[in-house]
């Protein structure tokens, strides 16, 4: 394999690369050897043009008429997106989604470890499940004894910018926002790091408003949609 470009990696490329890796391991686990780019493009809705290229900035070349073989682009993206490191977050703001997330038997099975729940009102300890859910106090504790990068953001939205601060503060440094508020990160964190945070904002309500726009555009003038 060869190296990558990192100059030219977007976003989109890295959310791409993470949907190869799971069809890949899905067709490893399904007996399959090789793989080719119409395969890998049916399956994610995509070009063959899209994946060859993507594969292509990632340093993952593929054999004339030959195909790519599974296992070397597993090792490849498994080492490119750190996919053997221990994935361990924790959930700030334990209402209904937060416990939702906390329980959420679905993330387990992905290899996610949900290390604690954090809330101003704590459960008691009778009450408490198998993902301990604990005050705001030990918040930094926990972070930093835990090695803790990524973080999941479920606070009302009014204290959603208090918390982002103090989780940013604390080390978080992806975040995987639930509230509102469109969180926002400087050119450079004010806290010591050198790179902007990464923050995927999930607005439910949003997502769905833009789903009932986009099936009234379908059915009116499908022909302002592309793909």
């Amino acid at each position: 394999m060869e190296s990558f470009n990192e100059k030219m990696i977007t976003k989109n490329t890295i959310t791409r690369a993470s949907r190869y890796l799971r069809v890949l391991k899905n067709l490893r686990s399904l007996g399959f050897v090789r793989v080719y780019s119409p395969n890998l493009a049916d399956a994610l809705g995509l070009t063959p043009a899209v994946v060859r290229k993507d594969f292509s900035l990632l340093g993952m070349e593929g054999r004339k008429k030959g195909g790519y073989l599974i296992d070397e682009l597993i090792e490849h993206l498994e080492h490119l997106l750190g996919a053997n490191n221990p994935c361990k977050t924790v959930v700030v703001g334990c209402g209904r989604i937060g416990r939702a997330l906390i329980e959420s038997q679905e993330l387990r099975r992905e290899g996610i470890q949900i290390v604690a729940g954090f809330d101003i009102a704590p459960p008691p300890p009778e009450e408490q499940g198998e993902v301990p859910i604990l005050p705001m106090d030990e918040f930094e504790s926990i972070v930093d004894k835990e090695g803790i990068r990524v973080g999941i953001l479920a606070v009302p939205s009014h204290a959603a910018l208090e918390v982002f601060e103090r989780m940013r503060a604390a080390g978080i440094r992806g975040f995987l926002n639930f509230t509102t508020v469109e969180l926002k990160c400087q050119e450079r964190c004010p806290h010591g790091c050198e790179n902007r945070c990464v923050i995927h904002q999930v607005n439910i309500g949003l997502e769905l408003e833009t789903l009932f726009h986009m099936v009234h555009i379908t059915e009116q003038r499908p022909e302002l949609l592309k793909e």
